[in-house]
């Protein structure tokens, strides 16, 4: 099936305002003042989507929103998009709904725009399912307290395709989409879409830059990148991939600092697809990633949040990937360092307790991927 002219968020701007990944003083707190210059810098380029959840920092992100966007801005002005998660923290049913109201006190808001049941994976869509939630957030929208309703969603197209047919009044999804995934077994992207685009189901996409890490991706991808565009980001190839796809609504980018909105915007702010010369310049790129081993963790924090001891999975990851991807052991070993002092403890104290790999949206598998790191760094 292909897209009507105008689904919805045909007219949306193409560029989301991901509130994941938001800066933060060094005592914790959210740094306010540089999110409200983000929130300035994104909203004077015209661009009005706002994207967080229930559950991100613990509700700061949704107070971030308040104080940054709502506070600021005219509730006409933009949309905001928030998520009721089901499985993280084993909720009940009655919590679960409750955190609706709890995320529009956080937002001050007397409606949502768009409102998600929350990372839909193969080991939760029962818990969904058991509390009524379908029915629950279809309500929402009887009652014109949400806009719009949809899921954001980890798993196959195989699951996707089966929610889509039981659900055909959804009018919207969420889908990890970018070019280094779009033939990854864990993740299935590309089929992922061609089960939305067969239901005609618009998708707002997240992880384009895969957790940052396709904004600083290795020599041999920066140099094709380089030769085809010296002044382009890399994160601006991933985006641009992105909003180039049939369907999307926009594309979510967790921005963490002015600079990164300010390069998001210079580019996005008049969104051109990309050409064919381009396209091809993503498929070389794609041929050389599939040949680097690396941790694919794009820094969600899901497995952490449950951690009996505490360990910053993400952080050491990332410090790993130094040297997997970079083959920069000096640096691996500094960031290892400085994330295993902050925290207090090493990868070698993992348990194997197994929560983390319940809990990843990729499916990675964390406790092996811990020894190794242990192996390698401590």
């Amino acid at each position: 099936m292909a897209y009507a002219a105008d689904y919805l968020g045909h007219d949306t701007p193409k560029l989301g305002f991901g509130m994941m990944r938001l800066p933060k003083l060094e005592d914790g707190s959210m740094d306010m003042d540089q999110i409200c210059q983000m929130v300035d810098v994104f909203m004077g380029a015209g661009l009005t989507y706002f994207d967080t959840a229930y559950v991100y920092d613990g509700g700061d992100s949704e107070i971030a929103t308040r104080k940054a966007l709502v506070e600021r801005y005219p509730r006409d002005a933009y949309t905001i998009t928030t998520k009721a998660n089901a499985w993280l923290g084993s909720p009940t049913a009655t919590e679960v709904k409750q955190q609706l109201q709890t995320s529009m006190e956080r937002l001050g808001v007397d409606y949502l725009d768009y409102y998600l049941l929350h990372a839909i994976q193969d080991n939760n869509q029962q818990t969904y399912d058991d509390f009524g939630l379908w029915d629950w957030i279809r309500d929402l929208k009887k009652q014109g307290i949400i806009r719009h309703w949809g899921f954001s969603f980890h798993a196959g197209p195989e699951r996707l395709e089966r929610l889509l047919s039981a659900y055909p009044d959804i009018d919207f999804i969420q889908l990890q989409i970018n070019y280094a995934d779009m033939e990854d077994p864990g993740v299935q992207a590309r089929a992922n879409h061609e089960a939305a685009k067969a239901h005609g189901v618009p998708f707002t996409i997240m992880e384009p830059v895969k957790g940052g890490s396709l904004a600083t991706p290795p020599r041999s991808v920066r140099e094709i990148f380089d030769a085809a565009n010296p002044d382009a980001s890399y994160a601006s190839w991933a985006i641009r991939y992105a909003a180039s796809m049939e369907g999307v609504l926009t594309v979510l980018s967790g921005m963490s600092t002015l600079g990164q909105v300010q390069d998001n915007v210079s580019y996005m702010r008049n969104f051109k697809p990309l050409t064919s010369d381009e396209q091809a310049v993503i498929a070389r790129v794609r041929e050389v990633l599939d040949g680097v081993h690396q941790y694919k963790c794009t820094a969600c924090h899901y497995c952490t949040d449950g951690c009996p001891m505490g360990i910053p999975i993400p952080d050491f990851f990332k410090a790993m990937n130094r040297k997997l991807v970079f083959e920069n052991e000096e640096e691996a070993l500094r960031r290892y360092g400085k994330a295993s002092k902050k925290a207090g403890v090493n990868a070698s104290d993992c348990i194997g307790c197994g929560q983390c790999e319940a809990a990843c949206p990729q499916g990675l598998p964390i406790i092996e991927y811990l020894q190794e790191v242990a192996d390698a760094l401590e």
